[in-house]
């Protein structure tokens, strides 16, 4: 049994969709983030860091993995799904993953910062983080053209990429005239373990995350 401990957050939401494809049993435990239940001494003590997404495998020791990137690739590799074995295209897998890991995300997450939850908006910060997340998008676009998923076969870098892209209104930033980045949008988003995913736990109202996220940015 793997226990989640979560939010409704792209970085989240990677956790609950990998665990709908993969069909490991699972108990959620939702983190308030905009009361700081993150920053709780017991929850700490599973993250140093005070960020969620974390899990607890209870049937390897309680063993306990934070960092959305390294839950991924320990489902993947305890389920033996969704990252290949052969050297080069398991390697293609984890080069797409850091790419999200250390662009996609950080750069939204920063639009997000400049765009919605900041009282003070500061014009080239919210044009630096919206147009480098629209760079960043464009090479995806590139790199899905011919491909149904981003390594050709459905992975991890799909898993850890699409609840991030799917929120670009929210970050500000547009994605016309990216066909290929919009094709693979809608593909994932018929998956039937993403519809599930993607509402565990569930969204509250834009006015809610609005307010959560502002809370978050000041303490």
């Amino acid at each position: 049994m793997i226990e989640l401990y979560t939010s409704a957050t792209p970085n989240g939401y990677k956790i609950s969709i990998m665990l709908e494809e993969i069909g490991l049993d699972y108990s959620v435990h939702e983190i308030n983030l905009g009361e700081q239940e993150q920053k709780s001494a017991e929850f700490l003590a599973m993250n140093p860091n005070g960020r969620i997404p974390v899990i607890v495998d209870h049937d390897n020791d309680d063993f306990v993995v934070f960092e959305s990137g390294a839950i991924l690739v320990y489902l993947a590799e305890k389920s033996g799904q969704l990252l290949p074995v052969e050297e080069k295209a398991r390697s293609r897998v984890l080069q797409w993953l850091m790419f999200q890991m250390g662009g996609v995300g950080p750069m939204m997450g920063q639009a997000n910062v400049f765009f919605r939850y900041f009282d003070e908006k500061i014009p080239a910060a919210i044009h630096r983080y919206q147009h480098e997340g629209r760079r960043l998008f464009e090479v995806l676009d590139r790199q899905l053209e011919g491909r149904e998923y981003i390594c050709d076969e459905y992975s991890i870098a799909d898993i850890a990429a699409w609840p991030w892209v799917v929120t670009h209104n929210w970050s500000g930033i547009k994605v016309d005239s990216l066909d290929h980045l919009k094709a693979w949008l809608d593909r994932m988003a018929a998956r039937p373990a993403v519809v599930r995913g993607r509402n565990i736990p569930e969204r509250g109202s834009k006015r809610d995350t609005t307010r959560a996220g502002q809370k978050i940015i000041v303490t």
